[in-house]
C-alpha cells in the first residue's frame, strides 16, 4: 500500500483524493513511535522530492518533511528555495527541521536570493529564532532595499536576546533613514527579555526609548515596558 501511495505522488495534485496517499498519512502516524520507521519514511520522502513530481506533490512532501525531517532532508528541501512555486512550503519545512543544516540553508538563502524569496528566507530565520543568523541579519540592515531592512529588523526582533538587541541599537544610532522598523524590533527584544526574567537588560532598552526625541507612541510603549519590568 505504501509503495502505491508513493507512486501516486507522480500524478498528485491538491485535487487528488486523500485516499490515494492515505498509506503515507498512516505511515506518518506510525513513525511518531518508531524511530526506524521514521528514518525510512524520511528517506522515501526525500527520494520522491528529488524526482520529477508536480509542484503540488512537492508541497505535500515538504509538509510531511516538516514533521519527520532531519538534517538528511535539508539538501533536497533547500533546493526548492529558489523556486517561487515551492519556496514557501520549503521554508515551512526548514523552519521546523531541527539542527544546524536547516539553519545554514536559510542563512544562505537570505544572503543569495532576491525579491520575495529573499524576504521569505529572512522571515524564516525569525520564525526559527535562529541565533546563528543574527550576524547575517545585521549585515542586511545595511541593504539598500527598505523591505529587506524591515524584514531583517523584524527577524531580529523575533529572535530576541542580547545579541539581537545590540545589533538593533547600533543600527538605530547609525541609520539616517526611518528608524521605526528598528525600534519596533528592539521593543520586541525587550519584551522577550521580560519573559526570560532579564529585567535589567529590558529596563535598559526601555529607558533609552523614553526620551522626548522619540515618537509619542514609542515613549508610551517604553513606559509600559518599564512598568512591566517593575512588576516582573
Amino acid at each position: 500500500m505504501l509503495d502505491k501511495a508513493f507512486e501516486s505522488l507522480k500524478t498528485f495534485d491538491f485535487g487528488t483524493p486523500l485516499s490515494e496517499v492515505q498509506a503515507i498519512e498512516d505511515a506518518m502516524v506510525a513513525a511518531h513511535t518508531d524511530a526506524n520507521a521514521r528514518k525510512e519514511l524520511e528517506q522515501r520522502l526525500v527520494e520522491v522530492l528529488s524526482s520529477k513530481i508536480s509542484r503540488d506533490a512537492k508541497d505535500y512532501v515538504c509538509r510531511k518533511l516538516a514533521l519527520v525531517g532531519t538534517g538528511a532532508a535539508v539538501q533536497a528541501v533547500a533546493s526548492l528555495l529558489p523556486n517561487e512555486g515551492n519556496s514557501h512550503m520549503a521554508r515551512h519545512a526548514l523552519e521546523r527541521i531541527p539542527g544546524n543544516a536547516a539553519s545554514a540553508a536559510l542563512v544562505t538563502a537570505a544572503k543569495s536570493l532576491s525579491g520575495k524569496l529573499k524576504l521569505g528566507a529572512i522571515s524564516s530565520l525569525g520564525v526559527r529564532g535562529e541565533v546563528s543568523g543574527v550576524s547575517t541579519l545585521a549585515s542586511l540592515l545595511q541593504d539598500q532595499d527598505a523591505s529587506v531592512v524591515r524584514a531583517a529588523a523584524l527577524a531580529l526582533g523575533a529572535i530576541g536576546g542580547n545579541e539581537s538587541a545590540a545589533v538593533l541599537q547600533s543600527a538605530i544610532k547609525a541609520t539616517k533613514t526611518t528608524k521605526s522598523p528598528l525600534i519596533d524590533a528592539l521593543l520586541s527584544c525587550a519584551e522577550s527579555m521580560i519573559k526570560q526574567k532579564k529585567t535589567k537588560e529590558a529596563t535598559s532598552i526601555y529607558s533609552a526609548l523614553t526620551g522626548m526625541d522619540q515618537p509619542r507612541l514609542v515613549r508610551l510603549a517604553a513606559t509600559r515596558g518599564l512598568l512591566a519590568c517593575a512588576g516582573a
